[in-house]
């Protein structure tokens, strides 16, 4: 057969005009960036990953983000939101005044009763800032001074699917860009050796309630593929087949996906597909992966002294302490982004026992996290965020009794935390009311958490897009969110 022939037969009608007239247009582009690139002068070649052209727009106090999601939705009342008035209402109904007919799941909706629960969690003030913390948190009181207490973030979503979506994409619809994959795709990464943005989903205890995780929270949705979260696994080796197989040496890899790169090169020349590029970034980051990822696991070189602040078990890969702590070392590497999903928070019965293992679980390593990151001048340039997809109800579900009480999903008021990277510390914002119900001032829509951490980042949120679908898309979406100066160091 004619190859000529059939390449014809093969194009489609935009490989057809893609290799014609918009050629031209493609070539004067590029003698346009030539021009830019000139005057700007030498572009460095060491970059694998460099950021998109024109970014940050402005100074970035930060250049790094590790975000701490609890997913099943965290009890605000039980950790951050003190109400000691509640003692008095206990297994009253919650009044309609402060209901006011919102709508709840239907998992409570046909109670006979909305039974107030008050924590039986003690608080106590921590630190210079005097922020209440939960018993149940006891190292979190180490860093009170270092984080910001959000008690009025709110969400749309009332039920797990559709608000982890939303609170790692920024929309409820799926196919939408994660978070750590439009920083990997705006910012780029400092590290040629390990991906941009790296997800970790440690174990939880048996007592929690694990809803599932999807991938389309670390998807790059409609952004290319090689954007994508990499998730490093907790047990055997952090990423499959990254050892060679036997008889197979370095130097022959090395050809192998030398030569492979060119004929996918051709074919990106040939078809125009995006997916070919990313199919080139990829096997080289595996290649280069197959050393730097059992240098990174390798704890040998960590203090005793680090180890022990993140806990017993920080050397258990699989872990929430060797996630946290490889999380810290991933960012020394130049990883943009870092992601933890640590399961087990849902809640509905058994609340007091289960939410003390889950923080049983997490606490020590978290704070270790922050006062590891302090101590090595790393919180400066990094943002930590720890928060769920929405939080609880002060009424019961199911059972009350002093000491055993459920409790249902709550998305008009909860609690977040951020550290470091240009946010204030030591501080709270925002109230809510009596029964931790309604918000009272300053309330924190999710986009706004997150239109401020762009800012941190050096990026304007409502300039950063991309067209898809004849939108030009945001993570902060179209709804007006805005940045929340208060919470700027």
């Amino acid at each position: 057969m004619n190859p000529i022939h059939d390449y014809l037969l093969h194009q489609t009608r935009r490989q057809f005009f893609g290799s014609t007239g918009l050629r031209l247009g493609g070539l004067a582009m590029g003698m346009l960036a030539g021009q830019r690139a000139m005057s700007q002068g030498p572009a460095s070649p060491s970059r694998m990953n460099p950021p998109l052209p024109g970014l940050p727009h402005f100074a970035p106090k930060a250049k790094a983000v590790i975000y701490l999601h609890m997913n099943g939705g965290p009890s605000q009342i039980d950790l951050w939101d003190h109400k000691p008035q509640l003692q008095r209402y206990f297994n009253e109904n919650l009044p309609e005044s402060v209901r006011r007919g919102q709508r709840i799941t239907t998992m409570t909706s046909g109670q006979a009763r909305l039974a107030v629960a008050p924590s039986k969690f003690k608080f106590t003030q921590a630190g210079r800032s005097g922020n209440w913390i939960s018993e149940a948190l006891p190292h979190h009181a180490k860093i009170a001074d270092d984080i910001a207490v959000l008690k009025t973030v709110n969400t749309n979503a009332i039920n797990h699917d559709p608000a982890c979506t939303y609170v790692m994409t920024g929309s409820e619809v799926p196919g939408k860009a994660s978070m750590g994959a439009w920083l990997s795709y705006g910012l780029g990464s400092e590290s040629n050796d390990l991906p941009g943005f790296v997800v970790f989903t440690p174990r939880f205890p048996s007592s929690g309630n694990g809803q599932a995780l999807f991938t389309r929270m670390w998807s790059s949705g409609f952004l290319p593929t090689r954007f994508n979260g990499v998730a490093l696994r907790g047990a055997g080796d952090p990423v499959l087949y990254i050892q060679n197989p036997p008889g197979v040496a370095a130097q022959d890899r090395r050809l192998m996906l030398d030569a492979l790169a060119q004929l996918n090169q051709r074919n990106f020349e040939r078809f125009a597909d995006p997916e070919t590029m990313t199919r080139i970034s990829q096997y080289e980051m595996a290649f280069r992966m197959q050393t730097s990822v059992p240098e990174l696991v390798d704890l040998a070189g960590e203090t005793q002294r680090t180890l022990d602040m993140y806990g017993p078990n920080v050397k258990e890969p699989g872990t929430f302490a060797h996630s946290a702590l490889l999380a810290r070392r991933l960012i020394e590497r130049g990883t943009r982004v870092v992601q933890i999903l640590h399961r087990g928070w849902d809640q509905h019965d058994n609340l007091p026992t289960a939410i003390k293992n889950q923080c049983m679980d997490t606490d020590q390593a978290t704070a270790a996290l922050v006062m590891d990151l302090k101590q090595r001048g790393l919180l400066d340039e990094t943002i930590v965020i720890w928060g769920g997809e929405f939080g609880r109800t002060v009424y019961s579900q199911g059972t009350l009794t002093r000491e055993n009480y459920g409790r249902d999903h709550h998305p008009r008021n909860f609690c977040m935390w951020v550290a470091g990277g240009g946010f204030k510390a030591g501080i709270s914002y925002g109230e809510t009311d009596d029964f931790s119900y309604n918000i009272t001032t300053d309330p924190c829509h999710l986009l706004d958490l997150y239109a401020t951490v762009l800012k941190n980042l050096g990026i304007d949120h409502e300039r950063f897009t991309f067209k898809h679908q004849g939108l030009d898309q945001k993570l902060t979406g179209v709804e007006g969110a805005k940045i929340i100066p208060e919470l700027l160091a």
